[in-house]
C-alpha cells in the first residue's frame, strides 16, 4: 500500500497491518488523511453535541469504543476495536480491558464522591485514557472528544478549548500540549488542567 505518513512528535507509528484497514485506497499522505480523519470527527463532535448521555452510559468500555468508531469509521476499519499491537506508548495490549476498568471504576467513584472538582476528574480520566491508548491511532483526539463529552454532558460545564489550536499539527500549541501531558505524567494534573481551558 503506498500510504506514506510522516510522523511528529508525539504522534504514534501505525504498523503496517493497521496501514491496510485504510478504507480509502486514494490517500496517500498524511496530510490527506488528517483531512479526511477531520472531516469523520466533525460527524462524531457533532452526533455527541445533540445528545443527553447518562454517567453510568458514557464511563463504559462500551461508549469508549462507540466514540473512537463515530470518530474514524469512515477512514479505518478497525476503528473502534481495541489495538492488537504494543506502541511505544501505553500499557501491555493485552493489559487494555484491565487496565481500562481499573480507569471506568476510578472515575465513577471520583464522580459520585465528590473526590475531585469537575474538571480535574474530567482531566484525569483524560490522562489516563490516552496514556493506556486503547486504540491504534487516534487517541489524543479520543481523549479529548471524550474529556468535552464529560465535562459538558455529565458537569453540565462549557467543553474545553484545548489551546483553541489545531493539535495535529506541530506548533507552540501542540508543543504546550504535550509538555502538560509530561508533567501529569509525573502526577502534576494543573499545567494539563490550564491548557484545557486555555
Amino acid at each position: 500500500m503506498g500510504l506514506d505518513l510522516d510522523y511528529i512528535d508525539g504522534q504514534t507509528p501505525l504498523d503496517e497491518g493497521e496501514k491496510e484497514g485504510l478504507l480509502i485506497p486514494t490517500i496517500a499522505t498524511r496530510g490527506e488523511l488528517d483531512e479526511f480523519e477531520q472531516q469523520n470527527i466533525e460527524q462524531a463532535v457533532l452526533w455527541s453535541l445533540n445528545r443527553s448521555f447518562k454517567v453510568e452510559n458514557v464511563f463504559t468500555e462500551e461508549f469508549l469504543k462507540a466514540v473512537h468508531k463515530r470518530m474514524y469509521s469512515n477512514v479505518w476499519a478497525w476503528a473502534g476495536e481495541f489495538r492488537k499491537t504494543n506502541k511505544n506508548i501505553g500499557v501491555d495490549k493485552y493489559q487494555i480491558p484491565t487496565e481500562l476498568r481499573y480507569l471506568l471504576d476510578d472515575v465513577k467513584f471520583w464522580y459520585a464522591n465528590g473526590i475531585y472538582s469537575p474538571d480535574e476528574t474530567t482531566i484525569r480520566f483524560k490522562h489516563r485514557l490516552v496514556s493506556i491508548h486503547c486504540f491504534p491511532n487516534g487517541n489524543g483526539r479520543h481523549s479529548r472528544l471524550m474529556a468535552d463529552i464529560v465535562i459538558e454532558k455529565i458537569y453540565k460545564r462549557p467543553h474545553y478549548t484545548w489551546g483553541a489550536g489545531n493539535l495535529a499539527e506541530q506548533g507552540d500549541q501542540r508543543n504546550v500540549y504535550l509538555s502538560a501531558i509530561k508533567e501529569a505524567d509525573k502526577g502534576d494534573i494543573q499545567p494539563l488542567i490550564n491548557f484545557a481551558r486555555s
